[in-house]
């Protein structure tokens, strides 16, 4: 009897150390863990007014610091090394075997956004705040210390390939000075801001071969005769702004307007109207596309970096194109030649005309998410909604592209030409990095 009673006691126990060890079970992070940092990088863009072209920058390295994480780790993702350019081997760290993947690949990411964005300490105080939820949840701090040291040997790796890329060669060179021939690009008001990234076309690639890889047909040509094809597109986006637009071309313009340097005049004073910038509110659509098809952790960071590096390329080759033709702004040629009181309905950014960058990125990420979620995928997009933007449903990415190009048109900051090739370049560049990345699941 007492034998049998201590059997039974020994079971018990065992049951108990079992339910213990359960209990104890690692937490695990999820696809909205990936999705906060991007969201913190871009609250602290607007912080900063962190320009298009380099908001596209910082989010591809942040990316692939995580990215890498996950394929030292994750049989099914595969590392980047020889498939982006000049991307080293991305060396795994010492003897460390309490460290957490997912936590370690979220570090990396908060870890590398600190050290590339002009305010990183405002990430290191997210990432901060990230652990004590983490702490919460159940990770221990020998794990959480661990993961970060993983995390760091990762994240300085990263940055020592972006800081290879040329953009900090950019501060030696010369002022860029504005041309003065006929049909150049001009200063525009309220601001008349200096040009923003004139050598952007410098920087290192990721997928693509060059910035001049995906060259758009050229422009029509400037012309003030009133029969030719310039001036035939002035006069249409002169005719399509103010009263001639409908309330559903105006809310389109405004929901994709995405501009950081917006300012407006109050008396003698212009006040700074901080917005997110275009690459950013795509980003926000992944991470919308993520959670609603409930993707892991593994495909979250995959989709994220596969579109913060098709927003880089497809920048550097928009930005291409825009110095090299330096074309003229709606906004200047309308009042230079047509009336002298013409105002768009947005305000034009502080860059050339052509092409229209929105039109190029947005066709871009259009690509790269429809190859991962299918073209038939339906969301709303609530990305701008803290900005007083109301939300607005899409019934597929290229729907979504769309509509942000031809807010262009309406927004009365590009000629329709632009928009055009600035769309067809956008996809060339997302089906680019598509078949990379088709090529790298192809290798696995």
């Amino acid at each position: 009897m007492r034998k049998g009673l201590i059997t039974i006691l020994t079971i018990i126990s065992l049951l108990l150390v079992v339910r213990c060890a359960e209990n104890k079970r690692q937490p695990v992070l999820r696809d909205t863990d990936i999705s906060k940092v991007i969201a913190r990088m871009t609250d602290v863009m607007v912080h900063d007014v962190t320009n298009p072209p380099l908001a596209s920058r910082f989010f591809a390295y942040t990316c692939l610091a995580g990215y890498e994480v996950m394929a030292q780790n994750d049989k099914q993702v595969k590392s980047m090394h020889a498939v982006l350019n000049q991307y080293p081997t991305i060396s795994k760290p010492g003897k460390n075997d309490k460290y957490d993947t997912q936590l370690s690949a979220v570090l990396a990411m908060y870890l590398t956004a600190a050290k590339l964005q002009p305010s990183g300490t405002l990430m290191t105080k997210y990432k901060d705040t990230f652990l004590d939820s983490c702490r919460k949840i159940g990770f221990d701090d020998e794990v959480i210390d661990s993961s970060q040291n993983y995390a760091q040997f990762i994240s300085k790796q990263i940055l020592a390939y972006a800081k290879a890329d040329g953009y900090r060669k950019i501060n030696n060179y010369p002022r860029y000075k504005l041309k003065t021939t006929p049909g150049s690009w001009d200063l525009t008001p309220p601001a008349y801001m200096v040009p923003v990234e004139p050598y952007f076309n410098t920087v290192r690639t990721l997928a693509v071969d060059s910035a001049s890889q995906f060259v758009p047909d050229e422009p029509i040509p400037f012309s003030t005769d009133k029969n030719s094809a310039f001036y035939k597109f002035l006069q249409m986006n002169y005719n399509k702004s103010g009263d001639r637009l409908t309330q559903q071309e105006k809310d389109v313009a405004n929901f994709w307007d995405c501009n950081p340097f917006a300012v407006q005049n109050d008396g003698h004073m212009l006040i700074g109207l901080k917005k997110i910038s275009p690459g950013a509110h795509w980003m926000g659509i992944t991470a919308i596309a993520c959670k609603r098809s409930n993707a892991s952790f593994a495909k979250t960071i995959e989709v994220n970096t596969a579109v913060a590096i098709g927003l880089m390329d497809a920048f550097i080759c928009c930005w291409d194109d825009k110095y090299r033709t330096n074309r003229i702004r709606p906004e200047t040629a309308i009042r230079r030649y047509i009336d002298p009181h013409w105002k768009p309905l947005l305000q034009t950014p502080p860059f050339p005309e052509y092409i229209s960058g929105h039109s190029v990125i947005s066709s871009t990420s259009a690509v790269i998410l429809t190859h991962y979620f299918g073209n038939n995928f339906s969301y709303t997009d609530d990305v701008e909604t803290t900005f007083g933007v109301p939300p607005r449903q899409f019934n597929s990415f290229t729907q979504a592209a769309k509509e942000a190009a031809i807010s262009r048109f309406w927004g009365g900051i590009h000629f329709m030409d632009a928009i055009d090739n600035g769309v067809l370049q956008g996809n060339k560049v997302g089906n680019w990095v598509v078949d990379k990345v088709s090529a790298r699941k192809q290798q696995r």
